[in-house]
């Protein structure tokens, strides 16, 4: 196939597809062009990667056509020109990345054929000319085009397909709002393809929105211990942009650690596409237990997802961060709840997903830190959660609310919940979306979120003129008298018992069914007895 030739910026827009779906199945197309001559991690890093400098390239593009057909540009002597549109500043003051002439999708699309070495260089050169010339993107990009064991002839077949892919010019939606749903759709189909790998990388989004739904993340310091791709900070500030505006997506600073060096990219990537500080996650993947990155921090949230009962993990048993107890070797749930504790603020709180485990486990002084975290009343909120939603594991899940102020806060008028744990028990909601994956719709979201600012008595609550009351099988507020007398166990179904039958108006009274119901039972006994006496007498009649 002949490199297309493209026009330049300003002189027309560029050809291909505009449908996040049409670009979608584009590059889903691109992925299993890899498929078979990589492993799934390899392949992931390899269509991720090229997505981004496509993004980077067109949103360049785009910015530059802005700037050939301002007015001011006729103000500028015409030998003059051509250098403004290439000023750095003119692109990195509107958070536009900027990327060099042999970077630029253009380039690489007419070069690909021609270029001695093949495709495979001028995209490793493009990685690196884009990092250097950025520095929140420093060793993000993958460098891996140029390899003995990439077949070069189905790489430029892979450019060419992404060049089909236009993440510019979809009416008032941005090339950044664009690519970040394409982004998202791939962490998403990868997750799907590679199972249970993929659980170091990726949270469903019902589970990540419903963290984000309860916490209210408006403003402060975001946290996330083990950040994955970066999905909760990728929705905190879509939850910010719903609520308050995109111009508000500032009010947040996130932070997070991750300790898989390929995961890492993908978030840094991911958040760099969503208009979101990269250096938030720092210049280098790092265990959060044997090497935290942030000591001092003190977080106004913290979300996580970390790995579930994790037993190779770095414990020093007289680590600060076990002011409750050191949790064992063999599972790391009750060191992930004690560090995100470490970094709670005054008013800081926390959602962090855990197996259920954690909730019931009484097993090498589980149960103790448990009763402690209970007794510093630090627990606000345990949530059953239904099975399925996770595809890359089986084990059931639940969500802890952590809180370090449970008080009415001041001004903020809470609700005065110190000394009381509200549980939900959400194990019947959610929707089959095939045979093996359940999600949270938006209505079970908003149920359940709800219900926590009910209880809690938040602003949200009082807009919608809410108050919490018990329902019996799906939520009770407990008092922490109560939970001791269940020796500490946080399963929600322990409290909020079964959900009261509906009495129907017509339904015939207990009594009176009773006494017909009997009536019957009795009518039977004797026309069995009849016919015990009847087949008696016939099977007598026959031996005689």
């Amino acid at each position: 196939m002949p490199p297309r030739k493209r026009p330049i910026a300003g002189q027309g827009e560029l050809p291909g597809v505009s449908s996040t779906k049409e670009i979608q199945d584009i590059l889903w197309k691109a992925a299993d062009k890899l498929r078979g001559s990589m492993d799934a991690a390899q392949y992931k890093e390899f269509v991720l990667g090229l997505v981004f400098l496509k993004y980077v390239s067109d949103a360049f593009v785009e910015r530059r056509g802005e700037l050939a057909a301002d007015s001011e540009l006729a103000l500028i002597p015409e030998h003059r020109r051509a250098a403004f549109l290439e000023e750095k500043d003119e692109y990195t003051e509107k958070n536009v990345f900027w990327v060099p002439p042999t970077a630029r999708w253009d380039y690489i699309a007419e070069n690909a054929s021609s270029t001695e070495g093949g495709v495979g260089k001028l995209l490793d050169e493009a990685m690196d000319g884009v990092m250097k010339a950025n520095k929140a993107l420093k060793g993000v990009l993958p460098k891996i085009f140029n390899r003995d064991n990439v077949d070069q002839k189905r790489l430029k077949e892979l450019v060419d397909l992404i060049s089909d892919a236009r993440f510019t010019g979809h009416g008032d939606r941005p090339a950044q709002d664009v690519l970040g749903e394409v982004y998202e759709y791939f962490l998403e189909r990868f997750a799907r393809a590679e199972g249970k790998r993929a659980g170091e990388f990726y949270t469903p989004a019902s589970v990540v929105r419903l963290i984000v739904e309860v916490l209210e993340p408006y403003e402060g310091r975001v946290y996330d211990p083990a950040c994955g791709s970066g999905g909760m900070f990728v929705q905190s500030g879509k939850f910010v942009a719903r609520r308050r505006g995109k111009d508000h997506t500032h009010d947040i600073a996130i932070y997070g650690q991750e300790a898989n060096e390929r995961t890492w990219r993908l978030a840094k990537m991911n958040l760099a596409i969503h208009g979101m500080d990269p250096k938030g996650i720092g210049d280098r993947w790092s265990d959060t237990f044997g090497d935290d990155k942030m000591p001092d921090l003190k977080a106004d949230f913290v979300m996580a997802n970390p790995p579930f009962n994790m037993s190779d993990w770095e414990r020093k048993t007289g680590d600060p961060r076990w002011k409750y107890g050191v949790p064992p070797q063999s599972n790391a749930n009750f060191a992930w709840l004690q560090h995100i504790v470490s970094k709670l603020g005054d008013r800081g709180s926390a959602g962090v997903v855990l197996s259920n485990g954690s909730i019931s486990s009484k097993q090498s002084g589980e149960g103790e830190i448990r009763a402690a975290l209970v007794e510093a009343d630090l627990v606000a909120c345990m949530i059953a959660l239904p099975g399925n939603l996770f595809r890359t594991t089986a084990i059931p899940a639940c969500l802890w609310f952590l809180t370090k102020d449970k008080s009415p806060q001041g001004a903020k008028a809470l609700i005065d919940q110190r000394g009381r744990v509200l549980f939900i028990d959400a194990r019947a909601m959610g929707t089959m979306i095939d045979r093996t994956e359940r999600i949270l719709t938006d209505e079970d979201l908003e149920k359940i979120s709800d219900t926590y600012h009910a209880w809690r008595g938040t602003k949200s609550a009082k807009g919608k003129g809410l108050s919490y009351e018990d329902v019996p099988g799906y939520c009770y507020s407990a008092s922490l008298q109560e939970i001791e007398k269940h020796d500490y166990i946080l399963t929600p179904g322990l409290y909020v018992g079964t959900a009261a039958a509906e009495e129907d108006p017509d339904a015939e009274p207990v009594e009176e069914r009773v006494a017909r119901l009997t009536k019957e039972l009795f009518a039977q006994l004797d026309e069995s007895a009849r016919l015990d006496a009847v087949l008696r007498e016939r099977m007598g009649s026959i031996n005689g």
